[in-house]
């Protein structure tokens, strides 16, 4: 009798578990498509401002906004696990349902652990997203951009972008820190399509008006009697291609995967190059499975310690306040990471992890 009672104990117990983890997966499904439908709309407001360009219309813009959705999502999902597990575990509490569970045997550890348990499938569809559409799509949105509101880009690739000019292919590999180009090559065909000549520059200043200065610059000339190369430090050139388009084009941390994010850092260290910022890229999207579990964990104690009587809007105040303050708190980080080239594996868990102690702290307080 004592075993068909456990048993049918056991039973309740997962039943009621499976509610909470259904439920938090719901609540957070609408919360990131509440906040996806805000972002896009005000995305949408500012394409507006380039309608017209080029052939950048409306269609442009909407197929745009439809490509940076998944890495927006991805973005999102830490802050909507944190607002839907308010919403809902709030509204449980408020109707007295945590009550009648942990009657019926659902102790407050087995609901903190439901909670993780969405946590975990949530995390499994961002990963998802985020790894193997995300990279994808958002190089294809960048390149829609560019290519429809000016005619120069020819293609852009994993590790840079190639532009044409007439008979000249430019191929840009980076923009370093101060805004100048780096690692330039550029080959020049004749009418007839052959190779006339090739130049490959370390850097590229923009000097306004049309006209770039290349620094240490390596030339060949190719003709049919002969083939001659020069060196030289500087020289101005005229170019119509614009910096905002390397700006928009060139190799981005939201562009890469982790795979893809580790062979670049790779690529760069090899090459004597700074990777500061890419490193800290790869860092923090390795740690961003873990915000998703301690946004989620930060919520349980404002359910289980908050009285009852608290609202709903009340709750998600609570929520957007520590979302926000996470997220500033993380770019402050992270900028004083780059500035100061700090640590980058640091930089990147410390503020995590500080909010991880501060929930176990207000857990436990609210627990015992």
């Amino acid at each position: 009798m004592a075993c068909c009672q456990n048993q049918g104990k056991g039973v309740q117990v997962g039943v009621l578990t499976g509610y909470i983890v259904r439920e938090i997966l719901k609540g957070s499904a609408i919360a990131v498509l509440f906040i996806l439908t805000l972002f896009n709309l005000f995305t949408f407001s500012d394409e507006l401002k380039s309608l017209g360009q080029g052939d950048y219309g409306l269609k442009q813009i909407f197929l745009y906004l439809a490509l940076t959705s998944p890495r927006v999502f991805y973005e999102l999902v830490p802050a909507s696990a944190l607002l839907g597990s308010l919403f809902i575990l709030g509204a449980m509490g408020n109707n007295r349902e945590l009550i009648a569970m942990q009657a019926a045997g659902l102790s407050v550890p087995r609901i903190i652990l439901a909670v993780m348990a969405a946590g975990t499938i949530m995390v499994m569809v961002s990963l998802s997203v985020g790894e193997l559409i995300a990279p994808m799509t958002e190089r294809q949105a960048q390149l829609l951009k560019v290519t429809a509101k000016h005619q120069d880009v020819l293609k852009q690739t994993r590790y840079g972008i190639w532009m044409r000019e007439g008979k000249k292919f430019i191929n840009v590999r980076r923009i370093e820190d101060n805004g100048s180009l780096a690692d330039i090559h550029i080959h020049e065909l004749d009418d007839n399509n052959r190779l006339v000549g090739t130049l490959y520059a370390e850097r590229a200043v923009y000097l306004g008006r049309q006209q770039w200065k290349l620094i240490h610059i390596s030339e060949t000339e190719f003709s049919h009697e002969k083939v001659s190369s020069s060196v030289q430090n500087e020289e101005i050139i005229k170019s119509s291609i614009a910096p905002d388009i390397l700006k928009i084009a060139v190799v981005s941390p939201d562009n890469l995967s982790l795979v893809d994010l580790a062979l670049y850092i790779n690529f760069l260290k090899k090459n004597h190059q700074k990777s500061q910022i890419f490193e800290m890229a790869f860092w923090s999207r390795l740690v961003n499975p873990f915000i998703t579990f301690v946004m989620l964990l930060v919520s349980t104690p404002f359910v289980i310690g908050v009285k009852r009587g608290v609202s709903v809007g009340a709750r998600m105040m609570i929520g957007v306040v520590i979302g926000m303050g996470f997220n500033i708190i993380d770019r402050i980080v992270g900028h004083i990471g780059l500035i100061y080239e700090l640590n980058p594996v640091v930089m990147a868990v410390a503020p995590s992890l500080t909010f991880f102690l501060l929930a176990m702290l207000a857990l436990r307080r609210s627990v015992y």
